[in-house]
């Protein structure tokens, strides 16, 4: 699996494509953001598009190959403006509880896990969410002893911003009734003891003692990341908090040819951003697969661990308002270090107070560092409405996921109470301010699959159909919208719009086919859409049913 992972075996059909995809129904969107179709898709010796057809316009005569499309609907490859392209990887190789609907079953998983993978020094995993457990709390140590006792467990929470420990990893790491949470940091207490959960940046705490993976396994994750997302039809992300060994990882595929999907990395803090990059960002390497561009800062934590920064107390925790992970003084440092060097900014911000800091800051950079800045908020989940127009004035993006929406809206009308959320998940709002817009998936916190969240970008509903009629239904948008922020914007948010994210002549030919038009479908269809193949730079590199 290594071999093939690094080797980049190559699927049927030429190599290098120069020449015609034909019979298909097209559905691209030009400059304005309106639709268009076509049937036929001219690509050159270079992998870029050369021209879109429609009916009797005059096929090349002699292409290098001619692939019948046999009618199925061609789409712009999907950018994906904020994932963790590692963190989805290394969830395909570890323990997933994201699946998980109770305490117990967690609990038999765990066990189960433990018990195929003897042997192993310490069992890890993640995607573990309370919320959907029911359980009014968050689990504990005990909890986890009760699983598994005899070895460390480290499991991180569904969202990242939060791990659960067993006594033996509590025991490993030196954790005692006398540890301290460092800044940003909240450790959950029982009796005057750690409980076992470790939120924000008390996680390092127990990470720190956690054995790192080996340069192999992080090219058989990369591998499968990668695979995975093809088979969705991303052809870009955005890789939100890039380590040097992340980076390293990129390399060493692009340096072997197997580096398939497009990557924008932001580097994980100012320290990883010089050590990667240097004195300024990268250029584009690989045939534009791979850049640094950008560093990604947090101003808070999640929702779902209460460590979204709020302007008031949380409705269900008393005294809570959640963490602010640096300080203001220190955002602003940090920020003028990257924007100096004319790196890209991207601040994690989900809580309305930790909105309103950024765009405070925001403000006041903006005076100091001129020019297309594209400063990024990353989730802007739950904004004050007098600050939703603020995110205009300086072109700050919104990059949003929609799925989260669909995941949070229960916990976060628990959390704040429907009064404090007109201007929660705010799609509609922030396109007729004029903001521009680019969706991710936060992947592997939620699926990297980019019709369901197409599906909720324009229903507000998720995949039970719930809320009947959607949740704050005046913030659904249009599919034409749902998929430009799906394209042309998470370009644009990447300043890579000159060279991938439309069909526009001269842009690298990165398409999907899918088995129907979502244009047409209803919403639960378009949650159910296949994608059939996966093109990057004219290659074919993803066919359903063929892996690599």
């Amino acid at each position: 699996m290594l071999a093939a992972a690094l080797c980049g075996s190559a699927l049927p059909l030429p190599a290098l494509a120069s020449g015609l995809i034909d019979n298909v129904n097209g559905v691209a969107l030009d400059d304005t953001g309106k639709l268009v179709s076509f049937d036929a898709l001219v690509i050159g010796d270079d992998g870029r598009i050369e021209k879109l057809l429609k009916g009797k316009d005059k096929r090349p005569e002699r292409p290098t190959f001619k692939l019948d499309g046999k009618g199925r609907t061609l789409l712009p490859g999907m950018i994906d403006a904020h994932g963790h392209v590692m963190g989805l990887g290394f969830s395909l190789m570890t323990l997933d509880l994201s699946g998980t609907r109770s305490l117990v079953e967690a609990q038999a998983k765990i066990t189960a896990y433990a018990r195929e993978n003897s042997g192993r020094k310490w069992i890890i995993g993640r995607g573990w969410n309370q919320e959907l457990w029911g359980l009014g709390r968050f689990p504990t140590a005990a909890d986890l002893d009760a699983a598994v006792a005899d070895i460390p467990v480290w499991l991180e929470r569904v969202d990242g911003h939060a791990g659960w420990a067993n006594t033996a990893a509590l025991r490993a790491a030196g954790i005692s009734a006398a540890t301290k949470a460092p800044p940003g940091g909240r450790i959950e207490m029982a009796g005057g003891k750690p409980a076992g959960v470790f939120i924000d940046a008390a996680q390092t705490l127990i990470a720190r003692v956690v054995p790192p993976p080996a340069p192999k396994d992080r090219d058989l994750a990369f591998a499968k990341a990668q695979e995975k997302l093809l088979s969705y039809g991303v052809t870009g992300i955005a890789d939100m908090g890039t380590s040097m060994d992340d980076w390293q990882t990129f390399r060493r595929s692009g340096d072997h040819g197997a580096l398939r999907v497009r990557i924008m990395a932001y580097a994980s803090g100012i320290e990883n951003m010089i050590a990667i990059a240097g004195p300024e960002p990268t250029m584009w390497l690989y045939d534009d697969r791979l850049r640094l561009g950008g560093v990604k800062l947090y101003m808070d934590g999640a929702l779902g661990s209460r460590g979204a920064w709020l302007k008031a107390a949380y409705s269900d925790a008393a005294g809570q308002r959640g963490l602010a992970l640096i300080g203001s003084t220190q955002l602003r440092n940090q920020m003028s270090r990257a924007a100096m060097d004319n790196f890209q900014i991207a601040v994690h911000a989900i809580g309305d107070q930790a909105n309103a800091e950024v765009l405070d800051a925001i403000e006041e950079l903006s005076d100091t560092y001129k020019g297309d800045r594209r400063w990024r908020i990353e989730h802007a989940q739950i904004v004050d409405p007098v600050d939703l127009p603020r995110f205009a004035a300086h072109g700050t993006i919104a990059s949003m996921q929609p799925v989260h929406e669909a995941s949070d809206w229960r916990m976060a009308t628990a959390r704040l109470g429907e009064a404090r959320l007109r201007g929660a998940y705010a799609w509609r709002t922030m396109l007729d301010n004029k903001v521009r817009l680019a969706f991710g998936s936060d992947v592997p916190v939620e699926s990297a699959n980019p019709f369901s969240a197409i599906a909720v970008a324009i229903t507000r509903e998720d995949a039970k159909g719930e809320p009947f009629g959607g949740w704050m239904p005046q913030q659904r948008i249009r599919i034409e919208e749902a998929l430009a922020a799906f394209t042309q914007g998470a370009a644009y948010a990447g300043f890579a719009e000159k060279r991938f994210g439309t069909l526009a002549p001269g842009q690298q030919a990165d398409f999907v086919l899918v088995d129907r038009d979502i244009t047409l479908a209803r919403p639960a269809e378009i949650r159910e859409t296949q994608v059939l193949e996966t093109w990057v730079g004219g290659k074919r590199v993803y066919v359903k049913g063929t892996s690599k």
